[in-house]
Parts: structure tokens; sequence; C-alpha cells
């Protein structure tokens, strides 16, 4: 009987090894870094930053928030006033996949499976050649629930797609009113 007792024991204590070694394993999602050096971590607490717009493409929505430093720029009139964002303005762009909602009695899409966020900070002693402002992008695996920066995401990846916005200090949207 203590035979089978002891056996228990180190199986209920191999069983809680391997699970808190799971959870320890729990992926950083601040440790990553694009490979153009913007780090993941320069947008920690982006989860409550405020929603500035949305977007709505055929294959996403998107949620669009700004950390505090852009958000009261934007309440100053920034970039309708000829101002540029200060130094240290981040936003990201929080992307899901989209699917029709099943529950309203309308046709509405509603996120699905979160898939992306693309983060741009100001920082003009950085990202000289792009306004001011890096780039990078962060791909979300649902299977995995992990991470990974974008290997085809320079820090200027935006530039390109961002200079039709330039009076606008390279940013497509204005802070919508509420």
């Amino acid at each position: 009987m203590r035979h089978k007792h002891k056996r228990a024991i180190v199986r209920a204590i191999a069983a809680c090894a391997i699970l808190g070694g799971a959870a320890v394993y729990a992926q950083d999602k601040y440790l990553l870094q694009s490979p153009s050096g913007i780090a993941f971590s320069d947008f920690k607490g982006y989860e409550g930053w405020a929603v500035v717009s949305t977007a709505h493409t055929s294959e996403v929505l998107k949620v669009i928030v700004a950390n505090p430093t852009m958000i009261e720029a934007y309440k100053a009139g920034v970039p309708g006033n000829g101002q540029p964002f200060p130094e240290g303005s981040k936003i990201a762009k929080l992307q899901w996949k989209q699917k029709k909602s099943t529950e309203a009695t309308f046709d509405v899409d509603v996120p699905d499976v979160f898939s992306q966020a693309f983060v741009i900070e100001k920082d003009t002693q950085r990202f000289p050649k792009s306004g001011g402002w890096g780039y990078a992008l962060f791909n979300y695996e649902p299977a995995s629930d992990e991470f990974t920066a974008d290997a085809g995401s320079p820090s200027d990846c935006g530039y390109s797609c961002h200079v039709s916005v330039k009076a606008k200090d390279y940013i497509f949207h204005p802070y919508q009113k509420r």
C-alpha cells in the first residue's frame, strides 16, 4: 500500500513540475525586437492605451491606439495645427481577422482571431530617414499563443506608404470625435 501511495505522490510532483515548467515558459512578448531594433517593450502597456480610430480592410479589423504623449498631442490639435507629434509619440494598430457575428440580429463583422500589432514610434534621432518614425510589425500566432517579430519589417517599412500623409506628420488616422 505504501508503495502505491509513494508512486501517486511522485506522479503528482512530476505533473506539477511539468505544468509549472509550462507556466514559467510562457512567452514574454516584451523581449521581442524587430530586425530594425524596435523593441516590443517600447510599447509596454499598449493594451490600455486610448483609442484613436478604427479601420477596416477586406481582410482585417484594426483598432488604432496611442500612448498618452500622442493622445495629448492629438487633443492639442496635432497634426491639424501644423505641429509635428512630439518625440516619444507611439501608436499601435491592433489587427484582427474578422468574421460575421452569429449573435447580432443585423449584418456586422466582429473581431475573430488577433493577428498583428503594427507599431510606430517617433524618435527623430533613431529614424531620421523616415520622417522621425520607426515602424515594426509583430505577428501573433494563436495556436502557440506567441508573438514573433516580422522579418520583413525594417524600421522605415511604413515610410514609403506613409509619405502620402507627410503633411500630417506621416500619420493616417486622425483622433476621432467622441
